[in-house]
Parts: structure tokens; sequence; C-alpha cells
């Protein structure tokens, strides 16, 4: 029954917000926007607690929201690390333990509205500001980022180009707003009057039209060296979108996994990092 629901619930929320739209068009745009923006999980489960209580917990206040931070404290550099959408800093636990044999300084955020953070919505600007923060606070000189984390990373080295940074890791990295934007389209099959009332809103609050927000156009301003690495396997993210981040970031390099998919949850991943972060 739950696969079902699961299956059939997107249709009936866009079969909703398209005829909203006949009615009040700016209800309907709005509804799409909290939709969109609003995850559906990633709160800190019973089971993560044990793992994250062995951190030093903090948090800042950022707006209207309480950021949560972690740190495990070590000797060497400071690593900033930022989980995607639906997630936590729990997702690192793995990498964690083996920076720690490394002894370093290790920070994870929990992103607006994920984790132990507070408020219900998220977008990539907001994450960006609350990295900013934890910048402000912490002085990190690597920032490593999966997903969403990974877009944020290079979004913000985009937007402040912060000295401090020496060196930048993504996995498995979105690039285009425009891409995201029509998957969402298709999934609840939203009229498109709708999306081009959305990306007016966008437009408004952010700045930005959907092709504007590209990291690929974004990374080809970086100097620091950085490593992508995308999975063959991943059906979220296209490895197009990595492929292109790294033709235009010229100091980085790229390493294509198989058999990961989009988590990159592996030991050979771990390596990898580990690997650039000793170059």
């Amino acid at each position: 029954m739950k696969k079902v629901i699961s299956r059939y619930l997107p249709i009936i929320i866009g079969k909703y917000i398209n005829t909203l739209s006949i009615i009040a068009p700016k209800k309907a745009m709005l509804k799409a926007a909290h939709i969109f923006s609003t995850p559906r999980k990633g709160n800190v489960q019973e089971h993560q607690y044990e793992f994250l209580e062995k951190a030093k917990a903090t948090s800042f206040t950022y707006e209207n929201y309480t950021i949560q931070t972690y740190q495990w404290h070590g000797n060497g550099k400071t690593i900033l690390l930022a989980h995607g959408w639906e997630s936590n800093s729990f997702r690192w636990r793995k990498l964690i333990k083996e920076l720690q044999k490394k002894d370093f300084n290790i920070i994870a955020i929990d992103a607006p509205a994920h984790g132990n953070s507070s408020g219900t919505s998220f977008n990539v600007p907001l994450y960006t500001e609350c990295v900013e923060k934890t910048f402000e606070k912490f002085s990190p000189e690597i920032i490593i980022g999966h997903s969403l984390g990974g877009m944020t990373a290079i979004y913000h080295q985009y937007k402040y180009s912060n000295p401090l940074v020496k060196k930048i890791v993504v996995l498995a990295p979105p690039s285009e707003l425009s891409r995201i934007m029509k998957d969402y389209q298709k999934i609840l099959n939203l009229d498109t009057k709708i999306l081009k009332n959305l990306e007016r809103h966008y437009k408004n609050r952010f700045g930005f039209n959907f092709d504007e927000f590209s990291v690929a156009e974004f990374s080809k301003t970086l100097k620091q060296p950085g490593l992508i690495i995308h999975d063959e396997t991943d059906n979220i993210t296209p490895m197009i979108e990595s492929e292109t981040i790294h033709k235009n970031w010229k100091a980085s390099a790229m390493i294509k996994t198989n058999g990961f998919d989009h988590s990159l949850q592996d030991k050979n991943v771990y390596n990898y990092i580990l690997d650039f972060l000793d170059k």
C-alpha cells in the first residue's frame, strides 16, 4: 500500500496544484515552491545520536534558523563537511573515522531544515549563507560536499572567494538548477505556466533565473585544487553535470566510480579523498 501511495501521491499533488492555478495562480505557485523546498526526511534518527554525541555540538543563529554544527577535534587542517538533501551530518560517519586517523580537525554542519538544525524550508542560497557563518566560526581550509552540499560548496566559493580555502571535494554534485526544476515539473506534471511563475518568484527572491544558477559556470572562477567524484550508477544526478563542472574547473581532477550509486559510501571513495588531501 505504501508503494502505491508513493507512486500516485505526486500525481495527485500535481493535479491539485494545476487545478488551483486556474483560480489562484499565485497561491498555486507558492504551493509548488513550498513543496519543492520542504524536505520530507533528514532529521536525526534515534540510532544516529550515539555517533553524533561523540562530537562537540555547537549552534549559531542565521536569520530565523538555528544551525547545528559538530566538531571532532584534531590537530591537523580543519575540514568542513556539508551533506545533501534529506540527510544530516550522520551520513559522514564512515569518512569521519578515516579522517580522524589523519588527525584532521573535522566540522560538520546540519543544513537548514535538516538534522538538528531548525526550520522547515531549504534552498542552496540559504545553505550557502549558513556555510559562510560556519567559515567565520571555524575557518576551515578544506570543504567536502555531497550532492546539494557539493553544489553549495562551489557556489559558496564562487560568491565569497574565501582565500582560506585550499582544497574542495564534491561528491555527485548537481550543476544545473534548470534541470532540477524540469525534473520537478515532470514528477508532478506541473503546467508550464506554474514553472514560469515559480521562476519569476525565484528571480525576485534570489536574483537569478533558473538557467543562471549553474555550478558549471560558477566553477570557472575557482582557483583551488578540486576533486570531483561521481558514480556511473548514480540515478539522481546525471554524470554529465560533474563532467561539465570538471571541464570548466581548470584545477580539478575527476574520478568516475561504478557501483556506489549516488551516496558514494565506500572505502574506495574515502581513499580517493584521503589521497587528494595528502597531496
